[in-house]
């Protein structure tokens, strides 16, 4: 049976060891751009033989319309791309493979955050009730306005575009972000998603925006370096429930299964919380993908290793723990303990609680 710590084969990808960083937004990047403290930490958690076999980035966004929190870094602009080279080359040197998370907030957003003011883009008009953070600290969203049919094809192209850039950037990959109640799920949920047009409705019509956004992907970059996110019953940043969860994943998967994709992460349960949140049969939903299938949330040490010795998934990927134990990957090979992460410098801010974390190393050097 494998193990947690044996080599897998993402499409095209090739990685050391089944231990995935998650995505986790930290929002230290002013103006939109990744400075040489992201590199660092970056690179502080990549040498396979003690961190992570695949690094996902922290979201990303593909446009300057896709933006929803302060400081966190994009894709669309020529200092970006470069900027993100930086970071590529540095998890490279340490002999680590990463991947940039592709995203778009859509009604997760704010005024001050977009260009000139605009109103966040969404499938809907109706605003979340969920908050954001801005420079001056937390505020309610602000109020969406629903995209108009001939506009989705420009948003689809931003995915695709930002696609190319990761190319230029250097990563090894992409995941697209379909999760966490952000712009996909705006469209792929029925209890968000209101609209009439044809990408509203049944199923087959809401998971269109996802089909195409994968399309394009995949269509520029290739479906082996490819991957994507779904939290099927997570309620975060306002998304209800699916009324048939099961059914509108399963047809989402269905659909893409000509791409080809490299791999599929999904968040089990509520994001970051209860692992029961809502029923929901994974195991179901994993037999409608040929790929790699990374399982997240809530993971310990016990529950990874069982989940890929019992083939529940070919990998596992770690959030919060990686934020304070830059070499969990060790950590986990040798059953230590984890360090506990100080949740007040989780965003913004400098390298208290970014890149200061004690290895194992550094502790017993002490």
């Amino acid at each position: 049976m494998p193990t947690l710590f044996d080599p897998l084969r993402l499409g095209d990808i090739a990685l050391a060891n089944r231990i995935a960083m998650a995505p986790l937004t930290r929002n230290r990047s002013p103006g939109q751009v990744p400075t040489p403290l992201v590199a660092e930490y970056y690179a502080q958690r990549a040498d396979p033989a003690t961190g992570a076999g695949l690094i996902i980035t922290e979201a990303t966004p593909v446009s300057a319309m896709g933006h929803g929190y302060i400081d966190t870094p994009g894709l669309h602009s020529a200092e970006q791309v470069k900027a993100w080279r930086a970071v590529t080359d540095a998890v490279h040197a340490r002999g680590g493979r990463i991947v940039v998370q592709l995203w778009h907030v859509g009604r997760i957003s704010h005024t001050s955050l977009l260009p000139d003011g605009a109103a966040p883009e969404s499938s809907t008009a109706v605003p979340s009730g969920v908050r954001t953070l801005i420079d001056s600290g937390m505020a309610p969203c602000s109020t969406p306005r629903a995209l108009q049919t001939d506009e989705i094809a420009g948003v689809v192209d931003g995915f695709r575009r930002a696609a190319l850039n990761a190319m230029d950037a250097g990563f090894d990959g992409v995941q697209v972000h379909g999760a966490n109640g952000y712009l996909i799920e705006q469209f792929l949920r029925d209890s968000i998603n209101d609209r009439s047009d044809r990408y509203g409705g049944p199923v087959e019509n809401r998971i269109r925006f996802l089909v195409e956004v994968m399309q394009a992907v995949a269509g520029a970059i290739g479906g082996g370096r490819t991957g994507l996110r779904l939290s099927p019953v997570t309620p975060a940043n306002g998304a209800g429930p699916d009324s048939d969860a099961q059914g509108l994943f399963t047809a989402a998967l269905q659909a893409l299964a000509p791409l080809g994709l490299a791999f599929v992460e999904v968040v089990e349960g509520a994001t970051g919380g209860a692992r029961d949140h809502l029923p929901f049969d994974y195991d179901a939903l994993r037999r409608h993908f040929a790929g790699a299938w990374m399982a997240n949330n809530g993971y310990t040490r016990e529950m990874a290793l069982a989940a890929v010795a019992q083939g529940h998934a070919d990998l596992v990927s770690f959030g919060r723990p990686f934020i304070a134990n830059p070499d969990l990957g060790r950590r986990l090979r040798e059953g230590a303990e984890w360090n506990t992460g100080d949740r007040s410098t989780y965003y913004r801010g400098g390298a208290p609680g970014y890149t200061d974390y004690p290895t194992l190393d550094l502790a017993a050097a002490k």
